[in-house]
C-alpha cells in the first residue's frame, strides 16, 4: 500500500500494530492491551486526518496509484458481460478512452470511461489518461450506438486532461470535445457520469454531460489542475496548495455550488481501501438513478438535460 505525506502517522501506528501482533503470535507474552491502545489510536488518528483534508490533499487522494480506474468499475459492475468497443472508424483505438456494453443485473449499459495506467508500462500505453480526438470520437460513436438501441450511457470521468500535443491539435482536439458536448446535450437516452479520480478541464468535460453527475468524495472537478493554476497566477507550482483552495474544485465545493447531483461517500481512506464498498455504492446509484430517469420520454428528458446545464453559473 502506497501512503502520501499526510498519511505517514498512520503508516507508523500500522507497522508498530503489525510488529505488536506478530509478537504476540511469536511469543508467550501478552500484548493483547498494547494491540488494543494501538488499535484505538489508529482509528482515532485515521478519523483526525481523513475527516479534514484539504482540498489539495483530496487532489492527492484522487491521484492515488492504487484508486480503481475505469475499466476496474466496469469489471466489478458487469463481470464477464462487459465487451469492449474499439475505434473511431476514422483514425484509431485511443488506448486512453474505454467503452463497451455490458450488463448491471438485467439491464444493458454502453459504459464509456478513461483510463489510466498503474505502472510506468500501462501509464504509456494508455497515454496517462489523455484522450486524443479519436478518443472523444470513439466515445461519441458508442453514444450514438446507445441512442440507437435505446440503452442509457455511464461515464466514469478520470484525466488530468485531454492530450495537449501537436498532433492532437491537428487532428481537431478541441472540435471533438465541443462535438461531443453538443451531441450528449440531446442524446435521447439517459446519461448517468461519475467522477471518479481527476476531472481537469474539457478533457473531463467531453464525456462529462449527463443527466445526473456523481462525484466521489475524495475527487476533484475543474477547469485548471492546482499546479497549472499556480503556475499562471504565480509563475512556479510552489503555490498548488493555495490554487486547489482558491479554485473550488472537491466534491463538497461542486455540490454547493449546484455544478454536480451528488457526492458518494468512499470509506475511511480513500475509495482503494475498500474497493467493494465504493463499487456496491456506485452500482445503487447507477440503478435508482436509471429508474427515475426511465420514466421520461427522450424528449422531456433532453429538454431537462438542457435545462439543467442552462442554469449553470447564474449569479445573484
Amino acid at each position: 500500500m502506497e501512503y502520501l505525506d499526510f498519511e505517514l502517522p498512520i503508516k507508523e501506528l500500522e507497522e508498530q500494530l503489525t510488529k505488536c501482533e506478530l509478537i504476540g503470535n511469536e511469543s508467550k507474552v501478552d500484548v493483547s492491551d498494547t494491540c488494543q491502545k494501538l488499535e484505538k489510536k489508529l482509528i482515532q488518528t485515521k478519523k483526525e486526518i481523513y475527516e479534514n483534508l484539504t482540498p489539495w490533499q483530496r487532489v492527492q487522494m484522487s491521484r492515488h496509484i492504487d484508486r480503481p480506474y475505469s475499466l476496474d468499475y466496469i469489471k466489478a459492475l458487469c463481470g464477464d458481460t462487459f465487451i469492449e468497443l474499439h475505434g473511431d472508424r476514422t483514425v484509431g483505438d485511443d488506448k486512453a478512452m474505454v467503452g463497451g456494453l455490458g450488463k448491471i443485473g438485467n439491464q444493458s449499459y454502453m459504459f464509456i470511461g478513461q483510463q489510466k495506467g498503474n505502472n510506468t508500462k500501462t501509464r504509456q500505453y494508455r497515454n496517462f489518461g489523455m484522450p486524443n480526438p479519436e478518443g472523444y470520437r470513439k466515445a461519441l460513436r458508442l453514444m450514438k450506438s446507445a441512442e440507437k438501441f435505446n440503452l442509457p450511457v455511464v461515464c466514469f470521468v478520470d484525466t488530468p486532461g485531454a492530450y495537449p500535443g501537436i498532433e492532437a491539435e491537428e487532428r481537431g482536439q478541441g472540435e471533438a470535445i465541443a462535438r461531443n458536448l453538443l451531441e450528449m446535450s440531446r442524446l435521447q437516452v439517459p446519461i448517468i457520469v461519475f467522477i471518479i479520480g481527476e476531472g481537469a478541464s474539457g478533457g473531463a468535460l467531453g464525456i462529462g454531460v449527463g443527466d445526473k453527475v456523481f462525484m466521489l468524495e475524495n475527487t476533484w472537478y475543474s477547469v485548471i489542475s492546482p499546479e497549472s493554476c499556480s503556475s499562471i497566477l504565480w509563475r512556479s507550482w510552489e503555490y498548488k496548495e493555495k490554487a486547489a483552495k482558491a479554485l473550488k474544485l472537491t466534491a463538497t465545493d461542486m455540490r454547493k455550488l449546484g455544478l454536480i447531483d451528488q457526492i458518494i461517500k468512499e470509506p475511511l481512506g480513500g475509495a482503494h481501501r475498500d474497493r467493494e464498498t465504493v463499487f456496491n455504492s456506485v452500482k445503487n446509484a447507477i440503478e435508482e438513478t436509471y429508474k427515475s430517469l426511465s420514466k421520461y420520454r427522450p424528449n422531456e428528458l433532453v429538454e431537462k438535460r438542457m435545462d439543467k446545464y442552462f442554469n449553470y453559473g447564474e449569479y445573484k
